[in-house]
């Protein structure tokens, strides 16, 4: 059996692995891990290969396909654009390798509209002919970030980034010795680059072209900002009002840093490779499914598929998303799915009943002050949609709450 029938895992107490890689206070306010400085990975490490459809595909089809040898294979299928890429590699791999196919678990959120994906999951299905297997999962309150789950996880583990983590629904639905696919990172990894707005100018005539190349002004002069003090002052980069002081200034520079990459297709993609977020995510989550003997695998955040990528971009890169989509999965989706704009909120789904009284009756205790506005903060979790990125404070308050002064 892929699927579990309980969600519950046995729980030791209030042990704390140190596995773990923790966010610092300034990060934990910010509510991501940031990335300090701007290091640049060199192309010349990238190897070549001779392949039909590409060096990303390829190597995206043998990361896939290490995960389908492995044991049986989820992939956690939202409809979108990145986890429908993911599974229909792996329901080509598996095909053209004789391996079993993979199982699509979607989750189903009733009355949450923003979380929707029904149409864009049957068009996948139906024409990737994986109807038959779907599972589908309902989530109510399983995702809370103050729900059962996630207060369990938190009283063994403390604080952990992703603060969503704590209460997987997906890891809570399958079983020991499961190979899990995501499509963790197709944002970050596949979408434009600096360079991008250069890469389609110089293909366009017209008032496109010129519009483009009014956006390539923008990157040169907003972009381009040194990483210094004048990026942590820079009026045009706006912190959250929640954030005082140095992670206000922290924000400014992480914001600027993530602009300020090489022009260069391959060399920027290489470089994003090298920041915190997709390491210390793809770490933490493995560390709790761990715990559950179950294997994450996010193909899109590789490095092995990020250096491809970069090779097959190569100085000028791609027309934008939809062009690098295309250019990898044209054979596999049909072009509405590849080209589609639209994308899910899972938010309502974090923030509920329990979250808002918490926020309610708080008295600013457990967070930095001197990183924090709490009055701001407080505010911000009673206002209708909430942000995922403040999660992460929510749960060091409520850990304060729950430990008390010491």
């Amino acid at each position: 059996m892929l699927v579990s029938t309980t969600t519950s895992h046995t729980m030791h107490g209030d042990e704390t692995s140190d596995r773990f890689i923790r966010l610092s206070p300034t990060e934990v306010a910010v509510g991501i891990p940031l990335t300090h400085g701007t290091r640049c990975a060199s192309r010349r490490n990238v190897p070549r290969h001779d392949t039909s459809t590409g060096q990303a595909r390829a190597t995206m089809e043998k990361i896939v396909g290490e995960a389908l040898r492995a044991g049986p294979v989820v992939v956690s299928f939202s409809g979108g654009r990145d986890s429908s890429a993911v599974l229909a590699v792996a329901a080509h791999v598996a095909a053209r390798d004789g391996l079993p196919q993979p199982v699509p678990l979607t989750l189903l959120y009733p009355g949450l509209r923003d979380a929707d994906e029904s149409d864009w999951q049957r068009a996948v299905l139906e024409h990737l002919g994986l109807t038959d297997r779907l599972v589908t999962v309902s989530v109510t309150d399983q995702e809370r970030l103050l729900g059962e789950p996630a207060r369990r996880s938190l009283a063994r583990h403390g604080l952990v980034w992703p603060a969503a983590a704590h209460a997987d629904v997906v890891l809570a639905s399958v079983t020991a010795g499961t190979q899990v696919l995501s499509g963790e990172g197709g944002d970050e990894v596949l979408g434009a680059r600096r360079i991008t707005p250069w890469t389609v100018a110089r293909g366009d005539g017209g008032p496109r072209g010129r519009r483009h190349l009014r956006e390539l002004l923008h990157t040169v002069t907003g972009a381009a900002l040194p990483l210094g003090p004048i990026a942590g002052h820079n009026p045009s980069i706006s912190p959250p009002p929640w954030l005082r002081g140095a992670s206000r200034v922290a924000f400014r520079r992480h914001v600027a840093g993530q602009s300020r990459t090489p022009w260069r297709y391959d060399d920027a993609t290489l470089t994003m490779s090298m920041r915190r977020v997709p390491h210390v995510l793809a770490h933490n989550l493995q560390v709790l499914a761990d715990e559950s003997g179950i294997r994450w695998h996010h193909p899109l955040q590789d490095p092995r598929f990020v250096r491809a990528l970069a090779y097959d971009g190569g100085a000028w890169g791609f027309r934008g998303r939809t062009d690098t989509m295309r250019f990898l999965f044209a054979d596999l989706l049909p072009d509405r799915v590849l080209a589609r704009r639209s994308k899910a909120s899972f938010n309502g789904s974090r923030f509920g009943a329990a979250e808002r009284d918490f926020a309610s009756g708080w008295d600013g205790s457990g967070v930095d002050d001197r990183l924090v506005d709490t009055a701001a903060l407080r505010q911000h979790w009673l206002s209708p949609r909430p942000g995922g990125v403040t999660g992460l404070l929510l749960h060091q308050a409520w850990l304060a709450q729950r430990t008390g002064p010491r």
